[in-house]
């Protein structure tokens, strides 16, 4: 496997436990230089090595053996997005706890917006394993880069690996301010054309989120900048 793919991945699952966005569930999948895909083993992200790095191949009918069963969802994105250039699927708490209650997640504040208007939700909770939940899945995403899962987390798309995890740091951070602001009063969104402002910066911010979650890791990680 490419070693800055699997460095990245690493480094995702990492960043992901350590802000709490995973528990012992989750993974990161992601296209490498090639134009294949590698993916993350069914292990908990804080633990992973470059041997929980694997092939993908969106373009089978089966999973690999090592590759966690979900990873129905993975495949089933990347064929509905050809712009996919990684997948993340975590559990982001707040995020959860408000598409469990119902409460929309709208962009209150810039960096809310790059999730796009209203995070859409896919109703069943169940877990996807297999083919067709994944499908039904991926069309609730549809060409939003967020879609939460009522009961079951979220997942998010990226052209990298990078953009990806932020997302899903972004995501979490703006369901803690649309609780925090529905609490408080009346939440006002951002109208369409702040919104269109602050989501033609999100490439350039996504990544310096990346940074902040990466420099936050060990030395040995820091280096990592898909």
């Amino acid at each position: 496997m490419d070693p800055t793919t699997t460095d990245a991945l690493i480094t995702a699952g990492s960043a992901l436990s350590r802000h709490g966005l995973v528990d012992a569930f989750g993974h990161v999948s992601t296209r490498t230089p090639d134009d294949g895909w590698a993916m993350t083993r069914g292990v908990p992200l804080d633990s992973l090595g470059p041997e929980d790095v694997r092939p993908f191949d969106p373009g089978a009918d089966t999973l690999g053996p090592d590759l966690p069963k979900e990873g129905w969802i993975h495949r089933a994105v990347v064929r509905a997005r050809p712009d996919a250039g990684a997948v993340c699927r975590a559990q982001p708490p707040t995020a959860t706890a408000l598409a469990s209650a119902g409460v929309p997640i709208v962009p209150l504040h810039g960096q809310g917006a790059f999730l796009g208007p209203e995070v859409p939700v896919h109703e069943d909770p169940r877990l996807v394993r297999d083919p067709g939940h994944a499908e039904r899945l991926a069309h609730d995403l549809g060409g939003a880069p967020a879609v939460l899962m009522r009961g079951n987390g979220a997942v998010t798309v990226g052209a990298t690996v990078a953009e990806a995890v932020a997302l899903m740091w972004v995501l979490e951070r703006s369901a803690a301010m649309n609780a925090t602001a529905s609490a408080a009063g009346t939440p006002r969104p951002l109208d369409e054309d702040e919104q269109r402002a602050w989501r033609e910066a999100a490439p350039e911010l996504c990544r310096r989120i990346w940074l902040h979650l990466v420099n936050e890791e060990t030395p040995r990680r820091r280096l990592t900048r898909p």
